[in-house]
């Protein structure tokens, strides 16, 4: 239980993109495990395939109305290692650079709608186009793909001019980098994986409109920014009231007003920066921050 309670809170205390990266990563291990045991006991990959298979998102909109959790599990379900990895690095590599600017609240807002996005566009592409008439009924999606591209279109659409560094091609704008993907999954929906591709597709669609309508002052995750920090706080322990009882000989002004600020009123500050940027303090927040800068450097 120890162990638990640990994993449980470093989860909670951790950022949005490691949030996202840790799901990922703890359910491909165990799924992983769970193949190892079951190959080990002579089963086979029946019943693995059964587990996945609920958490899979399918074209049929029937199969959806049966088990409409699979629209987010989907998401965090990989099989191969180095789809996984694929997505994880990009991920990491464009989750840092979206934190820089919106925040890490966001970038699960942007992850899980994009994904969301996603598995929509694959199950109305399959439905509409005779091409997948025959795949309607056996066609099933999983990968984080959806959601990471959210993340990519979305930074490149707030910070098209942002430059990277690739190995190979040296300094690149964001844009440039996002419209190539964009195309190559358009461009390879008939060669194989083409739900795959479109739900790719999905997600870059949702992370263009996403941050262009946040550029406009219109935020539509911020109901799912609200309802994630609701789950959260449910998940939280619950903070022990200190009673603290005043000397009758002592010093008022040293007991109310200490010289240097307390240690949780920091925390709360850096928590706050984690979430949302060092811009979404006050002006109180921030000489707050500054006078416990200055009492370390004393220090």
């Amino acid at each position: 239980m120890k162990l638990i309670d640990e994993i449980r809170m470093s989860f909670i205390r951790a950022e949005g993109l490691f949030r996202l990266m840790f799901l990922n990563i703890v359910i491909f291990m165990i799924i992983g495990l769970v193949k190892v045991i079951l190959y080990l006991a002579g089963n086979g990959d029946h019943f693995l395939m059964l587990i996945i298979d609920k958490l899979a998102v399918k074209s049929s909109f029937l199969s959806l109305a049966h088990q409409p959790w699979s629209i987010i599990t989907y998401m965090f379900v990989h099989e191969n290692f180095m789809h996984i990895l694929f997505n994880m690095l990009i991920l990491f590599w464009t989750g840092k650079i979206f934190c820089e600017f919106l925040g890490s609240r966001k970038i699960v807002v942007t992850y899980i709608l994009g994904g969301i996005s996603g598995a929509l566009l694959y199950i109305l592409a399959y439905n509409i186009f005779p091409v997948f008439s025959n795949a309607v009924e056996l066609s099933k999606l999983i990968g984080a793909s959806a959601g990471v591209i959210a993340v990519l279109v979305a930074i490149a659409t707030l910070a098209p001019d942002y430059t990277i560094h690739l190995i190979l091609f040296g300094p690149v704008r964001l844009k440039y980098v996002a419209l190539f993907l964009v195309l190559l999954y358009l461009i390879s929906i008939p060669d194989g994986n083409a739900g795959g591709n479109i739900s790719h597709l999905g997600g870059a669609i949702f992370g263009f409109i996403y941050t262009s309508l946040l550029k406009k002052g219109s935020d539509i995750g911020l109901w799912l920014e609200n309802l994630i920090d609701f789950i959260m706080k449910l998940f939280q322990p619950s903070q022990r009231i200190k009673i603290i009882h005043k000397s009758p000989f002592s010093n008022s002004k040293d007991v109310t007003k200490p010289s240097h600020p307390r240690q949780e009123v920091i925390d709360s500050i850096l928590d706050k920066i984690s979430r949302s940027g060092y811009s979404s303090l006050s002006k109180e927040e921030k000489e707050t921050l500054f006078k416990a800068s200055k009492k370390q450097g004393k220090e």
